[in-house]
C-alpha cells in the first residue's frame, strides 16, 4: 500500500510517544510506502483533489524520518489517507474535510471519513450514548451553569473543540473564580461549553480505550492525574498505566464501536472515567506507544493489519 498521513509538522511530533509515528513505523515494517503532508498541502486542481506530499523512510531515534521524494499527487493515488491532524477543529480543519470529502467521491479511501469527523464532535458525541454518560450540560449561559453547579456541587467545565486537557477547569460552589472561568471559556456568553459532574473515580485514571474498525484493543491506558491535578491527560502531566478492560469498559467500547464503524470511523479513542463515558475522540486518537510498551500488544501493527484488510 501507499499511505498518506495528514499530520501536524513532522518535526513537531514527539518521537518517543507519538501514535502517528508508531503507525508509520509499523507500515514501513510491513512493506508499505509512507507519505506525509499537512492540511494546507491539500489543493483542488482542475477539479481533482491533490496533495503536495513527501515520501519518507522511518528510523529509530529522535531523527525519526528521512525524506526520499516530494511531488504533487492525486489523493486517489493513495491506498489510504489517514487524517491525523490534531485539534482544534477550526475553519481550516473543516475546509480540509470538505476537500477530502470531494476526494472520497472520486474514490479515495479516507480514514476517518470526512463527514464523520464533522458529525462526531469529540465532546458532544457522548450524547449518542446517554446510558453511559455522567450528568452533563452544554450551554453558553451562566445562569444555567450556576443551576448545574448548585445541583451537583462539584463540576468539570471544558471547551468543545480542544484537546489534551487544555482549558479544563474543576469548579466547586465556593470557588471565587467561578464567574470569571465561565466568562472566559464562553467569551462572555458567545460560545457553548460542556460541564460534567465531577467524577472522583478520576483518581484511578481517565481510561483511554482504542477502537479499531469497531473492535476494542484489549488494553486501556489509565491516565492518572498528577498530585494536585484533576486532569489525567498525559499532556497535563498525568502518568500512564495500561490495564485490561473491565466488563463495563468492554460493554461501552463495543456499543460505541458498532455505531462508530457504521458511521465511517475506523479509529476511535473513547475516554472512560469509572463507569462513565466522557469523550469520543476521532481526530487523532493516541496512546498506541504507551499501551504497547507496557503490555507487549503492538497496537500500531494491529492497526496497520486491520487497515490492510479494510483496503483489500
Amino acid at each position: 500500500m501507499e499511505i498518506l498521513f495528514i499530520i501536524d509538522p513532522a518535526e513537531s511530533l514527539k518521537e518517543k510517544k507519538d501514535s502517528s509515528i508508531a503507525m508509520m513505523r509499523a507500515a514501513k515494517a510491513r512493506g508499505h510506502a509512507v507519505w506525509l503532508c499537512q492540511q494546507n498541502d491539500l489543493h483542488i486542481w482542475e477539479g481533482r483533489v491533490v496533495a503536495v506530499a513527501t515520501q519518507i523512510d522511518t528510523r529509530s531515534g529522535a531523527s525519526w524520518f528521512a525524506e526520499t521524494d516530494m511531488r504533487t499527487r492525486l489523493i486517489t493515488d493513495f491506498s489510504a489517507v489517514l487524517m491525523r491532524k490534531d485539534p482544534p477543529v477550526d475553519q481550516d480543519y473543516l475546509a480540509a474535510t470538505y476537500l477530502l470529502g470531494l476526494a472520497e467521491e472520486h474514490g479515495a479511501r479516507v480514514i476517518n471519513q470526512p463527514a464523520a469527523l464533522r458529525d462526531y464532535n469529540e465532546k458532544l458525541s457522548i450524547f449518542r450514548f446517554p446510558q453511559y454518560i455522567p450528568p452533563t450540560l452544554v450551554t453558553s449561559r451562566s445562569e444555567l451553569m450556576d443551576g448545574f453547579l448548585e445541583e451537583h456541587g462539584d463540576i468539570i467545565i471544558k471547551p468543545l473543540h480542544d484537546m489534551g486537557g487544555k482549558d479544563v477547569f474543576r469548579v466547586k460552589q465556593d470557588d471565587p473564580n467561578r464567574n470569571v472561568i465561565m466568562e472566559t471559556l464562553t467569551n462572555k456568553g458567545q460560545h457553548a461549553v460542556m460541564a460534567q459532574r465531577f467524577l472522583p473515580e478520576i483518581s484511578e485514571g481517565d481510561k483511554r480505550i482504542l477502537l479499531i474498525d469497531g473492535e476494542p484493543v484489549p488494553y486501556a491506558l489509565a491516565r492518572i492525574p498528577a498530585k494536585g491535578e484533576t486532569r489525567g491527560n498525559l499532556a497535563a502531566g498525568g502518568t500512564a498505566r495500561a490495564q485490561s478492560l473491565s466488563e463495563r469498559d468492554e460493554e461501552i467500547a463495543r456499543t460505541v464501536g458498532r455505531v462508530a464503524r457504521e458511521a465511517g470511523l475506523f479509529l476511535v479513542g473513547i475516554d472512560v472515567i469509572g463507569e462513565h463515558l466522557t469523550e469520543v475522540n476521532v481526530t487523532s486518537p493516541t496512546c498506541f506507544v504507551e499501551i504497547t510498551a507496557q503490555t507487549g500488544f503492538d497496537v500500531a501493527d494491529h492497526f496497520i493489519e486491520a487497515l490492510e484488510k479494510s483496503v483489500a
